[in-house]
């Protein structure tokens, strides 16, 4: 069984999500590789830009290595931000900007369902697989909770009356699509 990953992200927040929920295994992220690399996500799905960051990676250390990429979909929006959730607003926009552009996109539109997906590429012995999660919900107007981070403060999941910013990151760690997506991962990996 594989105990060891590499972790194709800089990005604290699903760094720490992602050391959180993989028990029994070590994963590493790029700085801890000593790898910095800005790599260009230019797939056209969440599945592709996985693909993109992990060969990049396991092109460059020949070692087992999984990347994610994840966004919110909104369908009253053509399912935007999508893909381009992290730059929404713009290239370097900060998570304020992408959450103001979305609540102002939203502005007199009722359907406010929205959904988080997650698609995770894994590559171990140059073959990739791939494992995706969704976590439904909807959007609020108001920032709620400082726990998270992204569009989290205004999206309330499906069952619950708080946002994900408001929950733990062990409540949040059992529900997220970040976290489904991980334990089909992980579930794959305990078979092989």
């Amino acid at each position: 069984m594989i105990t060891k990953l590499v972790f194709a992200s800089q990005n604290k927040g699903k760094i720490n999500e992602i050391k959180s929920i993989c028990k029994g295994i070590q994963v590493s992220d790029l700085r801890e590789i000593g790898l910095s690399v800005d790599i260009k996500e230019n797939g056209k799905t969440f599945c592709e830009n996985a693909y993109i960051k992990a060969s990049y990676v396991y092109n460059k250390i020949k070692m087992p290595v999984f990347a994610d990429d994840s966004g919110l979909e909104v369908p009253a929006l053509n399912y935007a931000p999508g893909i381009f959730s992290a730059r929404y607003a713009g290239e370097d926009a900060s998570d304020e900007q992408n959450i103001t552009k979305l609540l102002n996109n939203l502005i007199n539109i009722k359907n406010r369902e929205a959904q988080f997906v997650c698609c995770i590429c894994l590559i171990i012995n140059g073959i990739p697989y791939y494992f995706t999660g969704i976590l439904k919900g909807h959007i609020i107007n108001d920032k709620r909770g400082t726990n998270g981070f992204g569009y989290d403060p205004i999206f309330i999941p499906q069952g619950f009356d708080k946002t994900l910013a408001e929950l733990s990151l062990e409540e949040k760690n059992r529900i997220s699509h970040r976290y489904k997506a991980l334990k089909k991962m992980l579930d794959f990996l305990s078979k092989i």
